[in-house]
């Protein structure tokens, strides 16, 4: 079907896509942190034989709109729960996050618990005691200064070599990607990073999943350079939750290992 939507929430369009048949169960998709709808391209083809997909350009990133606030986790979950609303999708039957992605989607199950049946978080870190990608730099940027300025001087080439840390197999990120986040502003990319921190500071995620009770499938690859691999345990403690690790695959396993990734989407899709 491959439909597009423009959908206006509080002043805002996210920009929306759509695969798969509408009467078929729905799979949503959140991206990540300075990513885009085009980061689940490898899946989505096999995914939407037997599920209706949705995608969504989280505020500030891809083809949505960057307005200067609402940046807020929950304010993108309940962006997003409108736009299920528009489309008239009473229930979610996975909603699928990666990375920050996660926690927009942890946070839907819980501003809005009636859309969401279940929960998929691909490299969706913990807490922030697991981020590895801290360093002098990422300080820097993401500060309002000299963080803004720094962005105006990244070349798409250095976008696309700072994208290497998303992967550790041998992976071609198409131009698509590092475009998506080269488009981003400064300010959509600082405020959507200061709003995760503020979301893992407040309560971890595994902590949240408790308290929702719903079904949870956590994916995450064996050499994931964002987030420390082995916080993939934290998630073990939670009841109803599904670990897996992927031998060899980095932070971004739908381009790594996009063949094991839908079989464990569909299957975990199609469990009672």
């Amino acid at each position: 079907m491959d439909q597009l939507t423009r959908a206006e929430h509080e002043g805002a369009a996210l920009h929306v896509l759509e695969d798969g048949e509408p009467g078929a169960p729905t799979l949503l998709l959140i991206h990540g942190l300075g990513a885009c709808t085009a980061w689940w391209d490898p899946v989505v083809p096999t995914l939407a034989r037997s599920h209706h997909v949705i995608r969504v350009d989280l505020l500030g990133h891809g083809a949505s709109t960057s307005p200067d606030t609402g940046y807020e986790i929950s304010a993108q979950a309940r962006r997003i729960g409108a736009v299920l609303d528009r489309l008239g999708v009473g229930r979610v039957a996975v909603a699928v996050g990666h990375s920050t992605g996660g926690n927009v989607a942890t946070a839907l199950a819980e501003e809005r618990p009636e859309l969401v049946a279940a929960l998929a978080l691909i490299d969706t870190g913990p807490n922030m005691a697991a981020d590895t990608s801290d360093n002098a730099l990422s300080r820097l940027l993401f500060r309002p200064f000299p963080g803004a300025l720094l962005w105006r001087l990244f070349t798409s080439a250095i976008v696309r070599k700072s994208l290497s840390s998303a992967f550790t197999r041998p992976v071609k990120p198409p131009k698509a990607l590092a475009e998506g986040a080269r488009g981003m502003t400064h300010h959509a990319l600082a405020s959507t990073a200061d709003a995760s921190m503020e979301y893992l500071f407040d309560r971890p995620i595994p902590e949240r999943l408790r308290r929702l009770g719903l079904p949870v499938l956590v994916i995450f690859g064996s050499a994931d350079k964002r987030w420390s691999p082995s916080s993939a345990d934290a998630y073990r403690n939670v009841p109803d939750a599904r670990v897996e690790v992927l031998p060899g695959v980095g932070h971004t396993p739908m381009y790594e290992d996009p063949r094991r990734t839908c079989e464990l989407l569909t299957e975990f899709a199609a469990a009672p």
